[in-house]
């Protein structure tokens, strides 16, 4: 990898990380076009979240002071709540997540996750703002967010989704999945770092560099589609992710099955 395509990667994994269109599929889908189709990039691709993280403390580091006063306030609980689900799915699937990452049920995913978005809309806006959230509010966000380690699931859509269903108000659903993203990042570190450790990651020494340039523009990409979602992400705004999706999971099975313009893995 040089350069450059660490550079692609890096703005993928910004750009894409926030919006409710799937970070991992993008980055996937990336990798197929770029022709890396046989080399394994989850350890890169994990890292990349150190970019998007570092735009999350800084875009929310009211919230995340307010919660380290609180340390054990009823956010920190909504968190843990929220992020039990994934930590379940990881350690029950681990198998079907890296094999969901050859993209073998890629177009699947990206499909569902644009009528999720559109079922979404058909909810009328709710006020809920997040001291009122529940846990239940917690939960069912949570269990969108385990959906979503599938590569082509969107993290930030389902937890959007299933906290509009839920009533809550649009800004505070997507602070509320912002602040949800860092344990389920710091956790896919912990782990990558364990690979490291151990020996068993594809990362090596030699792309350390590629590494960093992935890092910077993935937290420079991400801090502002990030404040973007916060002011500018209406219903209208939603409703564009969803059919863009929705086009590109019909892209995804098109070629799978008919073109055969891009290396998939059998499932």
């Amino acid at each position: 990898m040089n350069w450059w395509q660490a550079i692609i990667f890096g703005v993928v994994q910004g750009v894409t990380e926030f919006l409710p269109v799937s970070s991992s599929g993008h980055l996937v889908l990336t990798e197929k076009i770029l022709g890396f189709s046989d080399t394994d990039f989850l350890a890169f691709f994990s890292l990349l979240h150190v970019g998007t993280l570092i735009a999350v403390f800084i875009v929310m580091r009211k919230e995340i002071a307010a919660i380290l006063r609180n340390i054990f306030g009823k956010l920190t609980w909504l968190l843990v709540i929220a992020t039990i689900p994934a930590v379940l799915f990881t350690v029950v699937f681990s198998d079907l997540i890296k094999k969901a990452f050859g993209g073998s049920t890629m177009g699947y995913e990206f499909i569902f996750t644009g009528i999720l978005l559109l079922a979404a809309l058909f909810v009328r806006p709710g006020k809920k703002k997040i001291e009122n959230m529940t846990w239940i509010d917690a939960l069912l966000a949570g269990i969108g967010q385990a959906v979503a380690i599938l590569p082509a699931i969107s993290r930030s859509g389902t937890c959007l989704a299933a906290l509009l269903f839920r009533k809550v108000k649009r800004e505070d659903a997507i602070r509320f999945a912002f602040l949800m993203s860092i344990p389920a990042i710091l956790g896919s570190l912990l782990l990558d770092i364990l690979d490291i450790v151990k020996g068993d990651s594809a990362l090596t020494p030699d792309i350390a560099v590629p590494v960093v340039i992935g890092v910077i523009c993935a937290a420079l990409s991400g801090y502002a589609v990030m404040k973007f979602m916060l002011k500018k992400l209406t219903r209208k705004g939603i409703a564009l992710f969803a059919a863009y999706v929705i086009v590109i999971g019909s892209f995804i099975l098109l070629d799978q099955n008919i073109f055969h313009l891009l290396a998939w893995t059998a499932a």
